[in-house]
């Protein structure tokens, strides 16, 4: 059962995510300028609407059942305030770091479920169905559509070779639905994986490499001659397309160009918001910034890759909220490079100071509105 009733009278800010700063930046040419601070917001960040349409459920879902058990399977974003609020709201957690200690076996008729963003993988989704739990089911369209497309591709013989962070909850969920698969993670792994699609390679030695993140029985030189390509839809779109032309390319080197196309199939599976936010944050990056602060929650994906964008044009910043901006000498952050979260000092240059400001799509407005409340004031 899935209840997707609506209740009403929740005036939660996480649901509504309104920010009057924000909307005044907006109507400002998205910008802002407080003494010798200017302030530039990406034209395209924060809140998608995947990600608002799940605490929104989460909210309302609580508001409906008042009285009943709520439990969310683990995070339902990767925004450690909104998750930290649900749990305030009395909706416990099934597993990761907060979970409650409450197993599967222990819920019952009268429970409710919700799944996260993310989505579930198959198996996992059984056994709440097995308990006859109400589930409430807020998995992002385009996460669905990622699994539709995988599926077709194991119905007509393809394997699913998916671009994407084997440990990431979305990934797990769609490799549950893809029959056979392997999971690449970057270009580096992807020229493995084109090795051996060229050529018979050392079939011993790839469960070494890949044995972990493919399907069971995974066979390189059975299951590498006919290849779907999806992604993890919060990826780097530019690597993508990248390893995409790797694989077709190996393909038609191992089995002749015209034999290629009936052996690779590729449709573009990138959240649309997450493109656009790709593509803010490089467009921010060419007016010319001092610096930039890319807040979202340290374990989000798509805000790792904005980071990423965003070193690329100015010193950059990954921090989760406010509370990261220590004083005007020290930053607390998430290293780009190293995921180390770490300190530095005289981050901040002296004089007038142009700082563009993005967010990853877990991230409510009222975050970003507290970071630039917090940078206006240590700045004087």
């Amino acid at each position: 059962m899935r209840d997707k009733g609506k209740a009403t009278g929740n005036e939660h800010p996480e649901v509504n995510n309104a920010s009057l700063l924000i909307e005044r930046i907006r109507g400002n040419d998205f910008r802002i300028k407080q003494g010798r601070v200017e302030i530039f917001l990406a034209r395209e960040f924060g809140f998608c609407y995947g990600v608002e349409r799940a605490v929104t459920y989460a909210y309302e879902t609580r508001a409906k059942f008042p009285d009943r058990r709520i439990f969310l399977t683990d995070e339902i974003i990767h925004n450690p305030r909104v998750n930290k609020e649900l749990r305030e709201l009395g909706i416990q957690f099934l597993s990761g770091a907060a979970a409650c200690g409450v197993s599967t076996a222990d819920l019952t008729a009268k429970d409710i479920v919700v799944m996260p963003a993310f989505g579930l993988p198959v198996e996992a989704l059984k056994k709440y169905q097995e308990r006859g739990c109400v589930i409430v089911d807020t998995t992002c369209g385009s996460v669905m559509s990622v699994w539709r497309r995988v599926e077709s591709y194991a119905r007509d013989g393809f394997t699913s070779v998916i671009h994407g962070k084997y440990d990431h909850e979305e990934t797990r969920a769609t490799c549950s639905r893809a029959g056979k698969y392997i999971v690449i993670k970057d270009t580096e792994q992807a020229k493995l994986v084109c090795e051996q699609i060229r050529g018979p390679g050392n079939r011993d030695s790839f469960p070494g490499k890949f044995g972990d993140v493919c399907s069971a029985g995974f066979d390189p030189e059975q299951d590498l001659g006919k290849i779907g390509f999806a992604n993890q839809t919060t990826m780097l779109m530019s690597e993508s397309v990248e390893i995409s032309g790797m694989l077709r390319a190996a393909l038609a080197t191992r089995y002749g160009e015209a034999e290629a196309e009936d052996r690779f199939r590729h449709f573009d599976t990138i959240c649309s918001a997450t493109q656009d936010r790709q593509d803010a944050i490089r467009e921010l990056g060419e007016k010319g910034m001092d610096l930039i602060l890319v807040i979202g929650g340290y374990k989000s994906s798509n805000t790792g890759h904005l980071a990423g964008i965003a070193s690329g044009y100015a010193r950059s910043f990954h921090i989760e909220d406010a509370d990261c901006l220590l004083s005007a000498e020290k930053i607390s952050h998430r290293g780009i490079d190293t995921h180390v979260i770490t300190e530095t000092v005289d981050w901040l240059p002296a004089g007038p100071v142009r700082i563009g400001i993005t967010a990853g799509a877990s991230t409510p407005n009222r975050v970003v509105e507290e970071v630039i409340e917090r940078l206006v004031k240590i700045t004087g």
